[in-house]
């Protein structure tokens, strides 16, 4: 049952282990390792083999390789890109995965020194403006077979996902490749980041321009490249959050979410309809017998539970005569969790220093950010009758006023958002006095710059990718087709249907998974680097919030448990002998507890939900239209810290909406939200007054947006000056101004002419009338 579900074991990270983010491959492509490995050996012609080469002689074949790569005849070009791909992989002369990654490391950083990856930036770029696109378009189905060329994709995933991961034994050299290839992808090849280019292949395949594209590899490609190389990963963001404080004055911050996230306990989840009715006839048992009951302790994080309590009092507290047993309409989750147990023995009374240090319970530090101003005018009101607009004279206000008041500013706290609004109102308000802004060209900046011109169209591709993905997407004739690097050819047998049934929704697993990383590191990136550097408003205009929820809106427990296929995944099946596959060993798939992959995909889609919605009520309001409360009450089924804290947090945010009797029925995750998520002095987020008015949801966006446009325009915008210079009313100047025009001006000068002047007609009596 749901409530004897074990706790997930698992540690939210950038990525998963590195043998598991090299499963770039999908089932089908089984045959192409073989593939691979033959035209290496074709043009490899060696007696010896390929680890048993000197370093030396090694460079001397990839320089060769990296000359042939160089040759006009395209069939030629792939089966040098197939060897230089199977020299990535490097395993027909391994035993073990071990050697296969020891081998594969050595290689890839080989190929990086030798400026492989250079020139396969540069066929990539050539590809994707090639004949191949506008063939492909033509064509009714989109199989495996078209996207071969772009095998160059592979090694491309393969060198940044190895490069990427430090390892103990690097060597110093590994080291300075490392840094020099984030050095050379994170700002420009041909004027722009590398990421632009991938970004510009999403584009290309969702408006349908290119629907060979392998998607998966390039989102992979597209996610690590960011991750890595252009703007870093939570630790990296983490770091930049401390500098970014130190720099504005402002003081630490108070703890590393992800890391306090880390040392909470899961809750108890929701109890199915069967399981309550089982509870209740258990719960009448258990008063005729007489037994004490105890509550769970599931929901208690940090060891909550006071040592020095006494035990029986809490029994005789919680004596079932007085549990109020009436009908609670829908009884929540982590309601009625009630088991019959013996009283646990008393906890022995720990040393006094221990005692001193032991937790309070509540694992986050309270914060106060808007809420001062406002309670000092409410409390101005009310006891003298008129505001002054400060918050530092207290004059006049009763003693319980000045310690509220003192209690909040100690908690106060002012994020980096706030420093730079108030800059940004300041350079609006005085462009001249105050000057040029000095931007830092980080690689965020250079990047927010690279995509501010297509923004909307990158957010809204892969949006449409994302909707194509979902489980509960009904695949529809409109809709994109994100299987074109999974179909094969032919289907042969029923096995191999079966088997491809798991391969697609394994690719389409790992493009959400993809999707919800990059998606959530540019709203974090971006937002600390500037906060009007948004993509949030894009993603809700293309209604990212109902995505969200459509996703959540299934048998999540199942989603989070889905079953790989491990001996079809690299290394392993390239190293160890195939077994036979049957219907039952894949149905049976592996035996893990649950799957990373969806797990990570789930918290990073209800990270970015709670990035959307934050201090943004006309959002918040969307989650009560969309009837979100159900659906984010099932996903707390799943017991992971991690995912319930962003599960009740966007509970909180909507408790006030959702009325007296929801609440009343739902009062132990009312309880979980007073444990797990920070407190807000002043917060009225359970019970407050709901103002009476119509709320003008459009009102909000349009102040947003507006504000977005204008910082743009001022800091991007190059003649933002334009308004400010002087103009020039002297006919004779304006005419004498020498106009550059273009070199082949003159050839086209007649027809120009023709077209522009003697073709249009010229109303003369028009500038005689008085205007």
């Amino acid at each position: 049952s749901s409530m004897d579900s074990p706790n997930l074991e698992f540690e939210y990270g950038d990525t998963d282990h590195l043998t598991a983010e090299l499963s770039l491959y999908s089932y089908t492509e089984e045959p192409e390792f073989a593939l691979n490995r033959d035209y290496f050996e074709e043009d490899f012609r060696s007696h010896r083999r390929w680890i048993e080469l000197t370093v030396e002689e090694q460079r001397a074949y990839v320089m060769r390789l990296l000359d042939a790569l160089e040759v006009t005849d395209r069939d030629k070009r792939l089966k040098v890109a197939r060897a230089i791909l199977y020299l990535a992989q490097v395993f027909d002369e391994c035993d073990t995965e071990v050697d296969v990654l020891h081998w594969s490391r050595h290689n890839v950083f080989l190929l990086y020194d030798m400026g492989i990856f250079t020139a396969l930036l540069e066929l990539l770029s050539m590809e994707i403006n090639s004949q191949a696109c506008s063939s492909a378009v033509r064509k009714p189905a989109i199989s495996l077979a078209d996207s071969t060329e772009l095998v160059l994709l592979s090694i491309m995933y393969l060198m940044v996902e190895t490069i990427r991961v430090q390892t103990e034994d690097d060597r110093p050299e590994w080291t300075a490749a490392r840094e020099a290839f984030k050095a050379e992808l994170s700002p420009l090849y041909n004027g722009e980041p590398f990421a632009l280019l991938l970004f510009t292949m999403v584009t290309k395949f969702c408006s349908m321009n290119a629907p060979h594209f392998p998607m998966k590899k390039v989102l992979l490609l597209l996610w690590k490249t960011i991750l890595q190389f252009t703007l870093g990963g939570f630790e990296e963001l983490q770091e930049m959050k401390i500098r970014g404080r130190e720099r504005h004055s402002l003081p630490p911050l108070p703890e590393d979410s992800i890391k306090v996230v880390r040392a909470m306990r899961a809750a108890s989840p929701p109890a199915s309809a069967m399981e309550l009715i089982e509870q209740q006839q258990q719960q009448k048992r258990g008063r005729r017998s007489r037994r004490p009951l105890v509550k769970q302790d599931s929901l208690d994080t940090y060891n909550e539970r006071d040592p020095f309590k006494n035990d029986d009092a809490r029994d005789e507290e919680e004596d079932p005569e007085d549990t109020d047993s009436g009908i609670e309409g829908e009884v929540d989750p982590l309601d009625r969790d009630v088991i019959i147990q013996p009283p646990p023995p008393p906890p022995p009374l720990r040393p006094l220093a221990e005692r001193v240090n032991f937790p309070k319970g509540l694992p986050w530090a309270p914060k106060v950010e808007r809420d001062i101003e406002h309670f000092l005018e409410t409390s101005r009101n009310k006891f003298i009758g008129f505001t002054l607009g400060d918050t530092d004279t207290l004059v006049g206000l009763p003693r319980p006023i000045h310690e509220s008041v003192k209690t909040l500013k100690q908690h106060k706290y002012v994020s980096i958002a706030e420093v730079q609004i108030k800059r940004e109102e300041e350079l609006q308000q005085c462009p001249l006095t105050l000057g040029e802004e000095e931007v830092e060209e980080t690689p965020t900046e250079m990047l927010y710059l690279g995509m501010l011109p297509n923004l909307s169209q990158y957010v809204i591709a892969l949006l449409k990718l994302l909707l194509a993905a979902a489980p509960t997407s009904k695949a529809k004739t409109d809709s994109i087709n994100i299987l074109a690097d999974v179909l094969p050819e032919e289907m042969i047998t029923v096995l191999q249907s079966m088997k491809l049934g798991i391969d697609v929704n394994r690719h389409k697993e790992i493009i959400v998974k993809a999707i919800s990383a990059l998606l959530l590191l540019l709203l974090k990136h971006l937002k600390l680097n500037h906060i009007y550097q948004i993509v949030s408003q894009h993603l809700v205009f293309a209604n990212c919030i109902p995505l969200i929820l459509k996703f959540f809106n299934q048998n999540i427990m199942s989603y989070i448990s889905a079953k790989n296929i491990c001996v079809l995944d690299f290394p392993h099946c390239v190293v160890h002998e195939m077994p036979e596959l049957t219907a039952e060993s894949l149905e049976a798939g592996d035996n893990n507890q649950f799957c990373w992959r969806n797990l990570f995909s789930c918290i990073n889609l209800l990270r970015i939900l709670n990035k959307l919605t934050k201090w943004k009520h006309s959002r918040t309001m969307m989650l009560v239209v969309f009837k979100s409360a159900p659906i984010l009450k099932r996903a707390l089924k799943v017991k992971q810290a991690m995912m319930q804290l962003y599960v009740l947090k966007l509970l909180k945010i909507q408790t006030k909406y959702l009325g007296r009797q929801w609440r009343k029925s739902n009062m132990k995750t009312m309880s979980a939200i007073y444990q797990k998520v920070r407190h807000r002095l002043n917060d009225d987020w359970a019970y407050g007054n709901i103002d009476a008015r119509p709320w003008d949801f459009q009102a909000e966006e349009c102040a947003l947006r507006e504000s977005i446009e204008k910082f743009n325009s001022r800091r991007y915008d190059k003649n933002k000056n334009g308004e400010f210079m002087p103009v020039d009313n002297c006919l004779q100047s304006v005419l004498g101004q020498r106009v550059d025009l273009p070199e082949d001006f003159h050839y086209s000068y007649e027809m120009w002419l023709e077209r522009e002047v003697f073709s249009q007609p010229i109303q003369w009596e028009g500038l005689l009338q008085n205007p």
